[in-house]
């Protein structure tokens, strides 16, 4: 059995390996290949993400991903160790709890802060590489505040609320930003005025990420500099200490109180990687020499991912950036290759990385972007590139950990977030106690009952009435639209028998809430037409009213989606078959009276839910609605998600059933759940 060993569950190394293990299932190697994943934490960390948790945006499990759920039903082993030793030669790792033995290694340990050799930079500074970084910086920000508040000379107040955020670059543009944006509710949960904050964002290079055209780069410094934070550029740090700063400014040392200092300035290799760089061929910042496919130079069973890879593409001038994307595209070449060379099968691929853009945010708000193709680039800014870089980590998210993870990112991001610090604002964050929807929820509930129990005693159980009930609605319809010149609607003109049946079944029609046929008679004579649109061939929306306008009441008022697809299956597959008829009435009566005292009891409050409106739906486009009936479509909107959680049997029924879901083995291979 060949061992491979990934080492590091950051980006590359948790890519890499569920690709391995897809690929080696596929084949059907399951028993040829053992698959471990070193790390020495048991979850993935979203280091893209680190800014929002450290400034309170999200809460601290948004940004950690456990590797148990990712690799769970996958022919994967967790092992949480810290490895402190490689032997490239011997082929074995050494950690704290063991040593693992390896055919094939895949290097993904990541990265580490670098201080350049400043001053008390390590020993005095708030980095931002790691979950615990973020959740001591988090404490670290709100102990200042508190400790702020109570302290009575203002020139240390002052200093305790001077931040220094050290590099210009993604990670530390978008801690300026969220700190900025997270500072004044800060001051006004600790009643600090807001005027005695400072925020500065200091690096030496010219203009802040300068990856980003200066365009985008201005509009960086820019929105910082909007938000409070005085941005310095082409300023260097000598020197930090536990309650100052020492900049290089023009050739001078100067140096300022500081509260609290954040370094981001820079990146380089782990120790473990500068341990195989001993060995391995490597250049400056311990990141390993690779060839097309990956493969440490002289070494074939290492390939090296994500940020330890030195490797310049054919036809560029720079190595591949350290970012995630290339992380992502460089765990496909390498488990593709990898899966080659065990197999003994397939051609290996060379790495051929083609990018689409960066983006940077600064704060919940507001970002800037420049994305597309190679060699068709464009810049977007705030709204959409807010939005580019949240479908992006989706699309992520996805390949990781599927609907759970996007089902909870998205919640954290957009519908529990609070002070309405995303680019959607609070539009979209719960903030309604769900008690407030029981009664809404009882009534949908007792109106479906209703509705249910009056088919029954109108005979639906027992003989066929669909024509009649189809037919005097389209009947009610053709007839208003007829003296625009407006027919077909239902697809067809109704049969001699349907418009005999609609005559006498339109009072009871009438009084369904779910129909909207009436007396075709009184169409005739005072019927007005509002609009009806056809759409792309297929839909025609129309809206019209059995009264003249200034008479109108919402009951008066009908509105029909008229579906083509939906009105051939009516009329060439229901209608001319009674006993199909009858099977569809029985089916609507029962899931009448099933969705009503579901959502009467609050039970299966999502699924009953999503039937009202499912039903709605199809009313909507055989019979058509009454406006006063919409009520029912917003009412299932309403409460579709938590609504039976209160003062529902849901509140006991949804967390046993949860439990019992999350166990089975095909929903968790899957991520068919949420936490």
């Amino acid at each position: 059995m060949k061992r491979i060993v990934v080492l590091g569950a950051g980006y590359a190394g948790i890519l890499t390996a569920k690709k391995l293990e897809k690929k080696f299932r596929k084949m059907k190697m399951e028993d040829e290949v053992s698959i471990s994943i070193i790390d020495r934490h048991p979850f993935h960390t979203m280091l893209t993400e680190l800014h929002e948790v450290a400034a309170g945006r999200v809460e601290e499990d948004s940004i950690r991903i456990s590797l148990k759920k990712v690799f769970a039903g996958r022919n994967g082993e967790i092992i949480t160790d810290t490895i402190s030793q490689i032997s490239i030669e011997e082929k074995k790792l050494t950690g704290n709890q063991g040593e693992y033995d390896y055919d094939y290694l895949i290097l993904a340990a990541g990265s580490k802060p670098t201080y350049f050799g400043v001053e008390g930079a390590e020993k005095n500074s708030y980095k931002l590489w790691s979950y615990e970084d973020a959740v001591l910086l988090k404490e670290r920000i709100h102990h200042v505040f508190r400790k702020a508040a109570c302290e009575p000379d203002e020139a240390e107040k002052r200093r305790l609320l001077t931040f220094y955020v050290v590099g210009a670059g993604f990670t530390g543009v978008e801690m300026a930003g969220e700190l900025a944006e997270y500072v004044p509710f800060l001051c006004d949960e600790y009643e600090i005025e807001p005027s005695l904050v400072s925020m500065y964002n200091v690096d030496v290079l010219k203009r802040a990420v300068p990856i980003l055209p200066e365009k985008l780069s201005g509009k960086v410094e820019k929105r910082l500099t909007k938000m409070g934070v005085k941005v310095m550029m082409e300023t260097g740090v000598t020197a930090i200490g536990e309650d100052f700063i020492e900049l290089n400014q023009d050739g001078r040392k100067n140096r300022y109180p500081s509260g609290t200092t954040i370094w981001t300035a820079g990146i380089e290799s782990t120790d473990i990687t500068g341990e195989a760089a001993k060995t391995l061929e490597s250049v400056g910042r311990g990141r390993i020499q690779v060839d097309s496919f990956l493969r440490a130079k002289d070494h074939e069973e290492v390939y090296v991912v994500g940020d330890n890879m030195m490797f310049v593409p054919q036809g560029e001038n720079a190595p591949v950036p350290q970012m995630v994307e290339n992380c992502e595209q460089s765990a496909h070449t390498a488990a593709h290759n990898l899966v080659c060379a065990i197999a003994g099968t397939g051609a290996m691929e060379e790495y051929k990385p083609s990018f689409h853009g960066v983006m940077v945010s600064v704060g919940g708000r507001y970002g800037v972007a420049r994305v597309g193709l190679p060699n068709l680039m464009f810049n977007l800014c705030s709204f959409f590139a807010m939005l580019s870089k949240h479908f992006i980590n989706v699309i992520y998210f996805i390949q990781v950990l599927g609907w759970n993870k996007v089902w909870s990112y998205v919640c954290h991001e957009f519908f529990t977030v609070r002070n309405r610090r995303s680019f959607l604002g609070g539009h979209f964050s719960n903030r309604t106690p769900s008690f407030l929807l029981m009664p809404l929820r009882v009534w949908l509930g007792a109106v479906w009952v209703f509705e249910g129990v009056m088919k029954i005693v109108e005979g639906w159980m027992g003989q066929p009435m669909l024509s009649g009930f189809f037919g005097g609605a389209n009947q009610f319809f053709n007839n208003i639209l007829a003296p625009y010149g407006i027919s077909g609607i239902g697809g067809a003109a109704p049969s001699a028998d349907a418009v005999s049946s609609a005559t006498t079944a339109a009072a009871d029609a009438v009084a369904s809430a779910t129909g909207a046929a009436t007396g075709a008679a009184d169409a005739v004579s005072s019927g007005v037409a509002v609009f009806s649109y056809h759409i792309l061939g297929l839909i025609d929306a129309t809206l019209v009213s059995s009264k003249g306008i200034s008479h109108s009441t919402l009951s008066d008022y009908a509105f029909k989606l008229d579906f083509a697809p939906m009105n051939w299956f009516v009329n060439t597959v229901i209608l001319p078959n009674g006993g199909l008829q009858l099977f569809m009435q029985r089916g609507i009566v029962i899931a009448e009276i099933v969705i009503g005292l579901a959502l009467m009891a609050g039970l299966f409050n999502f699924l009953s839910s999503a039937a009202s409106l499912v039903l709605q739906f199809m009313f909507v486009c055989t019979t058509g609605l009454y406006l006063n009936t919409f009520w029912m479509i917003f009412a299932g909107i309403a409460v579709l998600v938590g609504g039976g959680r209160t003062l529902g049997l849901d509140y006991y029924f949804m967390p046993w059933l949860k439990k019992k879901w999350r166990k089975l083995p095909f929903i968790r291979k899957w991520y068919l759940y949420n936490d």
